[in-house]
């Protein structure tokens, strides 16, 4: 009798799956409202969003996860480091301008320069799928040692598995990556403040216009190459500038700047005011986002990144990140203000405003 009434609480729990895991916790929303995983819950949007917020957060929180940055800040031993980690898994695996292994190595490499770190070490995973030609794994091989290379990163541990044919995509790679945080750096959504000047390291939108116009076969005039770069050399320019006037960095990967900067203005609770006519995007991409249908503040980048600074620091920031190759298209594109905290709003050319909301949907999947 016992243990019929075991197996009856064990099989409730299977159908309520709240009753297993205690009071405290709530039916995680993704499961309620999306019973399956969708795409746009991997774009960096409000469903990427909801599921960190919702399922992942409550089961691991704590401090560091909390601040939900592109990295963990972590002090060991008088130190302090930056930890992240990251997958790949973009279609296609070659295309204008760089590959999944450059790819790899600097989105790693910029996740800890957001940090304020400078890149250290990078872990390395192949998750291989079995057909995979050995000839397109060698030139993926090389083309992440030159990235390190560049990047001035070490590749020191790493891992290889295979899956049957046709239970993967070809390839797929993880890195985790660690780097050192000078003294006197401190960057965080917590350090944004009304006043503070919004700047973008350069044209926006590059990386996802170049990775559709090869996936979808459209041509343009121009060849549209991704701008994927290691940004390491770039932040630092900006903090030997303007040091800890410097309150946050972010790269505007997967949902663009818009998404971006309304996960800034929720996380520090401020409103962002944005300028129309600051942002720097060039022809080719403006042309291309138009017969498309798209809005370049949604476009994913690979090798821009958003600093919000002093504004006492911004003269400053600017003249320094328009000095380095990679910044020679930097802008002040908007301020931060304390009106309609946590939300983005545009101001056009001709003055009128319009709420820039995070993406909601997948403009483009596997970006990265």
């Amino acid at each position: 009798m016992v243990e019929r009434l075991r197996l009856m609480n064990k099989q409730s729990e299977i159908r309520n799956p709240q009753s297993a895991i205690g009071k405290n916790w709530q039916c995680p929303i993704p499961i309620q409202e999306y019973p399956t995983v969708l795409m746009a819950h991997g774009g960096g949007g409000r469903l990427t969003r909801m599921l960190i917020e919702r399922m992942f957060l409550p089961a691991f929180r704590n401090s560091t996860i909390e601040t939900l940055h592109d990295g963990a800040v972590l002090e060991i031993e008088g130190l302090r480091l930056a930890f992240t980690t990251d997958s790949f898994v973009i279609n296609p695996l070659f295309f204008p301008g760089g590959d999944i292994g450059e790819l790899a190595v600097n989105g790693t490499v910029n996740d800890l320069a957001m940090c304020g770190a400078r890149p250290l070490y990078l872990s390395l995973s192949f998750i291989l799928e079995e057909g995979f030609p050995m000839e397109d794994l060698w030139r993926v091989t090389r083309s992440i040692q030159a990235a390190a290379e560049e990047a001035e990163v070490k590749v020191v541990t790493g891992d290889t598995k295979v899956v049957d044919r046709g239970k993967g995509d070809g390839l797929f790679i993880n890195t985790s990556g660690v780097g050192l945080i000078p003294e006197g750096v401190e960057i965080s959504p917590q350090r944004v403040c009304p006043g503070d000047v919004v700047l973008i390291s350069g044209a926006i939108a590059v990386h996802g216009i170049a990775i559709l116009s090869v996936r979808e076969g459209l041509e343009f005039e121009t060849t549209l190459e991704s701008d994927t770069a290691p940004l390491n050399g770039l932040v630092k320019a900006l903090l030997d500038s303007a040091g800890p006037q410097v309150h946050m960095l972010r790269d505007p990967t997967r949902g663009g700047v818009a998404t971006t900067l309304n996960e800034i203005a929720s996380s520090a609770k401020v409103g962002i005011m944005l300028e129309e006519a600051g942002i720097p995007i060039r022809d080719e991409v403006r042309g291309a986002c138009e017969i498309l249908g798209l809005d370049p503040l949604y476009v994913a980048n690979e090798g821009k990144y958003l600093a919000i600074v002093a504004p006492e620091a911004a003269d400053a920031a600017l003249e320094a990140m328009r000095a380095h190759p990679l910044g020679r298209e930097a802008a002040i594109i908007g301020h931060v203000v304390e009106e309609h905290a946590g939300t983005v709003i545009l101001r056009s050319q001709v003055g009128g405003k319009r709420v820039v909301d995070m993406l909601s949907g997948e403009q483009l999947p596997r970006i990265c």
